[in-house]
């Protein structure tokens, strides 16, 4: 009797987690933190008693939290009319979720006028330098680095000119905080590659 030859099939693999790319360097904004007025006292309590997508403990803390699903934010609102709102990752975003909020606000009849100015407080970023670095010499060479390995795997670097504070990863990974603007972030990665290179090149 004849045996039937098996069907072999191939299973895909899992996919791996991406590893940051030799030599290419890249970075992504993942939060934009922002300031505005709304021009216009707000009832705190009753925006909690209201609307299901809040938060507010005033015997902890002064500011209501609301939660916006889409797109993805949150933002501390005072009474003042003062909003703080994090988590966009793009201005679009941001302004989105500031009319969101005035909507919101509308049902409790809080009519804002126009639309206010927001200031950008904080952008932070994330990537990869696009080489391996070795953390330990990097906190000898290079001045304002903070490297505690018991305590926290990553180094922190500063560069005061350019108002940027970076995380640094063995494996090349980066985190960029401080800077107002995406320019500034490029700006500061630049600099920080041209004195990674110095480092390597001593």
């Amino acid at each position: 009797m004849v045996k039937k030859a098996k069907k072999v099939t191939h299973q895909a693999k899992p996919a791996e987690k991406e590893k940051p790319a030799k030599g290419v360097k890249e970075i992504k904004v993942v939060n934009i933190v922002v300031s505005a007025s709304l021009g216009h006292v707000i009832p705190l309590e009753k925006m909690a008693a209201t609307l299901s997508n809040t938060e507010y403990n005033p015997e902890q803390f002064p500011g209501l939290v609301i939660r916006i699903k889409e797109p993805k934010t949150s933002a501390l609102i005072f009474s003042s009319g003062k909003i703080v709102c994090t988590g966009a990752r793009t201005m679009a975003n941001v302004h989105e979720s500031i009319r969101k909020i005035i909507k919101s606000l509308e049902k409790i009849n809080v009519k804002i006028k126009g639309f206010p100015e927001v200031k950008i407080q904080n952008i932070v970023a994330a990537g990869s330098v696009g080489m391996d670095l070795n953390l330990n010499v990097l906190a000898i060479k290079l001045e304002n680095t903070e490297y505690e390995p018991e305590q926290f795997p990553g180094l922190v670097y500063k560069l005061p000119a350019q108002k940027a504070t970076f995380l640094l990863f063995s494996n090349g990974k980066i985190v960029c905080t401080g800077t107002k603007s995406e320019e500034e972030v490029h700006g500061a990665l630049d600099i920080l590659i041209e004195n990674l290179k110095k480092v390597k090149q001593k």
